[in-house]
């Protein structure tokens, strides 16, 4: 793996795991798709650190579960804000 990459694959490990974020917040905060922060997390991080991978799969599998609480929430406050 290039080093590049490689570095990229811990800062966002970190990031989720610091913040608790979505996989799309990592996106945002690291300008790349969301198809790659998967793929970092998914894919590369255990061929890089096992042990940090599975501290990163809880709080993605945590994430998986809340999605559709934090979905509905959403939707309920776009049209609150679209009743006033």
């Amino acid at each position: 793996m290039r080093e590049n990459i490689e570095e990229r694959v811990l800062k966002i490990a970190a990031y989720v795991l610091q913040t608790g974020g979505t996989v799309r917040d990592a996106a945002k905060e690291f300008d790349v798709s969301k198809s790659t922060v998967h793929s970092d997390l998914v894919k590369r991080l255990p061929k890089t650190d096992a042990a940090l991978y599975k501290k990163v799969k809880i709080v993605l599998e945590k994430n998986l579960r809340e999605r559709h609480i934090r979905g509905g929430e959403k939707t309920r406050q776009k049209y609150s804000k679209m009743r006033k």
